[in-house]
């Protein structure tokens, strides 16, 4: 896997604490470069974390399937993205109300409150740590570059949210599961020798 499409997969991933980093900065009155790092730092973390744990799942049961690994890689890589797709029709945060009376878009940066929240938005990256085990991706580089690149946006979601509201929750959860989606296609397609890129 290329450092590109590494990237595409990041930037797809990241797109759920993305949008969540959104409404945690809408909630928040004031933010600093502290407690915006702080949101990044609990996403980015739980990003990278969780990859890892399915990369060893995909390992350990890896040698039993791997004639269809390439189709397994891509029905979860599709069916993350259509589940980001969906969930995007329900983030319509039009009605700030609706969003800040969510109990947990509160403005607390407890463990407790931000644990729940990078859980939450990373649960998606187990399944593409199942994948990068049948596709043989050098994990530790990968899931680094996958915290690194979650951290940054979701300092930047908190900006956004705290800057402009949060109305831009729900495209970027339509774009995630996108690019989820074509990336699935893409090792599907290539894969059978359909398409070399």
């Amino acid at each position: 896997m290329s450092l590109f499409e590494l990237f595409i997969i990041a930037v797809g991933l990241s797109m759920d604490a993305f949008a969540v980093a959104i409404c945690k900065g809408l909630s928040m009155g004031k933010i600093s470069i502290k407690k915006a790092g702080i949101v990044g730092l609990y996403f980015g973390t739980f990003q990278g974390g969780m990859p890892l744990i399915g990369y060893f799942l995909g390992v350990r049961f890896h040698d039993k399937i791997t004639s269809m690994d390439h189709w397994i890689a891509f029905i979860l890589l599709v069916f993350i993205g259509l589940n980001m797709i969906r969930e995007s029709r329900n983030y319509e945060c039009e009605n700030e109300d609706d969003s800040i009376s969510d109990k947990s878009m509160n403005d607390s940066l407890s463990f407790k409150n931000m644990s729940v929240l990078a859980i939450a938005t990373s649960i998606d990256a187990l399944a593409i740590g199942v994948t990068f085990a049948f596709l043989k991706v050098n994990i530790i580089p990968a899931v680094s570059f996958i915290g690194i690149v979650t951290f940054i946006l979701s300092m930047i979601g908190v900006k956004i949210g705290n800057a402009f509201g949060n109305k831009c929750k729900s495209r970027a959860e339509l774009i995630g599961g996108l690019i989820l989606i074509f990336m699935g296609f893409k090792i599907l397609l290539s894969h059978i020798g359909i398409i070399n890129f």
